[in-house]
């Protein structure tokens, strides 16, 4: 094997508890006088957003803030954004919230100043090339969940409203310029979002460590990444106010992002169409798909699980990690089939032909064919998991 690979790492990041004051700071880094506070619907009125509006407006930023955001961001959202970030008269936008509203602000800054469509700058080969670097607006990313990373990430997914397909939108000037990590920003969580973006962690993770790609810098973070998820999502589950477990639980995050640079798989590959076609949350989808693929997998991962397994303490190898994913999901009530989340065999077809469409099956240890996906997608539906 040729040890030949392309790497690069993340941005400032300022990590700890009540740092979102530092917001001000953070925007005149960024070189940000008049931002514009991208965030989804489901948190537009709650107190956290509507303090850290307070914050910007004490520090002469304004409040302006654009809510318009769906759980699965369309590029309907999109130029509605863009539209209030013009009208506005905006220089920068605080990407603030989970995996959407992170995702879809970077897309504004990104999108403000090009005449092409968001669809010519996909992840395919050298498009992003394609885009007017010098007009890219800088954005801020202020997570309020623990799962994404999309924090730390150089792209954004976006589904085409139309054909429900998911695309993933590249460049690397879409990389936040400044990140605030401030855990106490996710104690008010609803439960199964705590639950579904922990996981979502997880799962970047995992995929990243099995990858059969080289690259073994995210291969360590990946590892270490999931025995922080292990060690501390059972705590903020428990005790929402264990701001130290939320903190571990923001670094397994977007160490989860940094890692999946190796590779993503199976897993992301299933959930992708599925959260496109039935709007299933992300990580809980990730969560259900999770145990399907691990047996899938299991003939060309097992000697690495069995390390994995090592290294979180967990005895049994290959089916001991698999008995311990089952039970995580089952003590946080994740659901056990993804017809529990609404999703029928109807659309079975077109799920399966776009999962191995997707940029992550190529990650994936054992090829993805069609065949594959549809039977990975059958029993993920219907059938209860056993190793």
């Amino acid at each position: 094997m040729t040890l030949t690979a392309n790497w690069s790492y993340p941005t400032a990041i300022r990590f700890g508890a009540g740092r979102i004051k530092e917001l001000a700071e953070a925007c005149a880094a960024a070189g940000i006088k008049k931002p514009l506070l991208v965030t989804d619907k489901g948190l537009a009125n709650l107190p956290v957003t509507a303090s850290t509006l307070d914050v910007m407006e004490e520090a002469g930023l304004g409040r302006a803030m654009f809510s318009e955001v769906d759980p699965n961001p369309t590029e309907i959202n999109l130029e509605a954004g863009v539209a209030a970030f013009k009208a506005g008269g905006h220089d920068g936008v605080i990407a603030f919230g989970g995996g959407s509203g992170l995702d879809l602000g970077k897309l504004i800054a990104f999108m403000a100043g090009q005449t092409r469509p968001v669809w010519d700058f996909e992840d395919i080969g050298d498009w992003w090339t394609r885009a007017d670097a010098d007009a890219i607006y800088p954005n801020i990313a202020v997570p309020t969940t623990a799962g994404t990373g999309s924090e730390v990430g150089r792209a954004s997914v976006i589904t085409n409203s139309e054909s429900h397909v998911k695309k993933i939108i590249f460049h690397p000037k879409i990389l936040p310029s400044v990140v605030i990590c401030d855990p106490e920003l996710t104690v008010g969580m609803p439960k199964m979002i705590t639950v579904g973006t922990g996981i979502d962690a997880f799962v970047h993770c995992l995929e990243a460590y099995s990858s059969p790609f080289y690259h073994p810098m995210s291969q360590g973070i990946a590892l270490e990444g999931m025995r922080l998820v292990k060690e501390n999502l059972p705590k903020v589950v428990e005790n929402p106010n264990d701001i130290e477990a939320r903190g571990h639980m923001m670094s397994a995050a977007a160490m989860g992002a940094v890692a999946f640079q190796k590779g993503l798989g199976g897993i992301h590959a299933l959930a992708h169409p599925v959260g496109a076609v039935y709007n299933t949350h992300h990580g809980l989808t990730n969560a259900v798909i999770m145990p399907t693929v691990l047996k899938f997998n299991r003939g060309a991962i097992e000697e690495r699980i069995e390390k994995l397994a090592a290294y979180l303490n967990i005895e049994g190898g290959f089916d001991g990690f698999f008995d311990f994913v089952m039970k995580m999901r089952a003590d946080m009530g994740v659901p056990e089939t993804l017809s529990e989340l609404g999703v029928g065999t109807d659309k079975i077809d077109v799920l399966a032909e776009e999962a191995i469409k997707d940029p992550s099956a190529g990650g994936n240890p054992v090829e993805l064919t069609l065949e594959a996906a549809k039977a990975l997608l059958i029993e993920a539906i219907g059938e209860q998991v056993s190793a």
